[in-house]
């Protein structure tokens, strides 16, 4: 048995991180919390998604929450995984309401936030997730759509793109799939157990991340639901 202390992961996000939805399994970073302690000097994996988080909710928690992660003295993780975007680009009180973030400070904050967490440990992004427009309003006040979906995605992967983030496209991948409603919740919004089981293939057969963590590639592919 290795004696080596292995590589901690921190996840930050919102409830999509956090495993709102999936009742089965907890969502995909618990999918792959088990998944990781399952293998020989696999990372462990700390989950510290909030439900409701926004970008500027998770840039002000970034530093403490990656500054106490560590376990041993004068350690810290050696790895930030960032889930976060699609509370950003919901309306308020309306279809054409405010955005809670409008794009360009959406991406003002993803310019401050990178280097930031950069300077902390590795860091990884996955991208955002479908919305089914017909069930909205969220809660009764929040509007979400695909097309402002679409365009923060693309901001994200912007951003990460000058900042040499590695940055999982999750967003496109899964619409080309002509089954891809039935991976979300009867609310629209949060993955169920099947999207979360597709979001979690895909992060664990993610190169960077599996390099990242000293694994060998598994090259299992992407389940599909029975």
């Amino acid at each position: 048995m290795s004696l080596t202390a292995p590589k901690k992961l921190i996840a930050l996000g919102d409830s999509g991180v956090y495993g709102w939805g999936d009742p089965l399994e907890g969502g995909w970073c618990e999918r792959l919390r088990r998944h990781w302690m399952d293998l020989p000097d696999g990372p462990v994996l700390y989950n510290l998604g909030v439900r409701g988080d926004g970008l500027e909710r998770l840039a002000s928690r970034l530093p403490a929450e990656v500054g106490c992660r560590g376990e041993l003295r004068r350690q810290r993780p050696q790895g930030i995984l960032l889930g976060i975007g699609l509370n950003d680009t919901a309306r308020v009180g309306r279809a054409d309401g405010r955005p809670q973030l409008d794009p360009d400070g959406f991406l003002f904050g993803l310019q401050q936030l990178l280097p930031l967490a950069r300077s902390l440990a590795p860091v990884f992004v996955i991208g955002l997730t479908p919305v089914v427009e017909a069930a909205m309003p969220y809660a009764e006040v929040l509007w979400y759509t695909l097309g402002a979906v679409q365009r923060y995605d693309a901001l994200l992967q912007e951003a990460c793109q000058d900042a040499d983030v590695p940055f999982l496209p999750l967003l496109e991948p899964l619409l080309a799939d002509p089954r891809w409603e039935q991976w979300l919740c009867s609310d629209g919004l949060h993955l169920n157990s099947d999207g979360h089981r597709q979001v979690f293939a895909r992060l664990r057969d993610w190169p960077v991340l599996q390099q990242w963590a000293g694994l060998q590639p598994l090259g299992l592919g992407t389940p599909t639901p029975g």
